[in-house]
């Protein structure tokens, strides 16, 4: 029984991992979109987003059958409960990937207006910060899952002061305020992707040192 319940539960590691590499392949095709402007890549990650939903949906319902069927205990079931909330937060990281692709397809079709804002740092920051959560996880490593948990108040501040200036650009340009207001959102789902990728860190951090820290890092650690 022990030796299934092991095949099980490494098997729901190759799922949630590989659920990982297709959101970070999305959000990158997202950073690429807005690069480039190219409605028809936005296009395709809204269209291919089920693959995300349908994998999500997979590997909910594989952990709660071993729950149901092995009724696991100790760092077995906090694997368990880690992997579901870890498994939410990838798919809320698709969803904002397809909220980016959207803004850029109003983008494109708006392209005439000079106005635009550079979010490469924000991007370069978050898609940083997605790579080394799952790196955390895959390595089960406390230490590096603690630094992204820290990174996530730099890109607040980039979201605040990308809120400023484009809050600024609304007042100068009001004939283009629907342009505007789509870069004030991306840049909205980029600090989005952040706080999931945050999530992501401190479930590590509790299925390695069994210590919640979603509402605050102790000093101790």
């Amino acid at each position: 029984m022990a030796k299934h319940l092991q095949r099980e539960l490494e098997k729901i590691k190759k799922l949630i991992l590989t659920l990982g590499a297709l959101v970070e392949e999305r959000v990158h095709m997202a950073i690429k979109a807005i690069e480039t402007r190219d409605a028809d890549q936005a296009e395709q990650i809204i269209k291919l987003d089920y693959e995300i939903d349908e994998m999500e949906v997979e590997v909910e319902e594989e952990c709660l059958k071993i729950l149901a069927l092995h009724q696991p205990v100790a760092v077995d079931l906090r694997f368990l409960t880690s992997v579901i909330k870890i498994n939410n937060d990838l798919e809320r990281i698709g969803d904002e990937a397809v909220n980016i692709a959207e803004r850029v397809k109003f983008l494109a079709a708006s392209n005439h207006f000079e106005f635009r804002f550079d979010f490469t740092e924000m991007a370069e920051k978050v898609e940083n910060m997605l790579k080394r959560s799952l790196d955390s996880l895959v390595n089960l490593d406390v230490d590096l899952a603690l630094k992204i948990c820290l990174l996530d108040d730099e890109v607040d501040d980039l979201h605040n002061e990308s809120y400023g200036t484009i809050e600024a650009a609304i007042k100068q340009h009001t004939d283009q305020v629907g342009h505007l207001i789509n870069l004030l959102f991306i840049s909205r789902h980029f600090e989005r992707i952040a706080d999931h990728a945050t999530n992501i860190s401190e479930e590590v951090i509790y299925l390695i040192e069994g210590e919640i820290v979603r509402h605050g890092i102790s000093k101790e650690m």
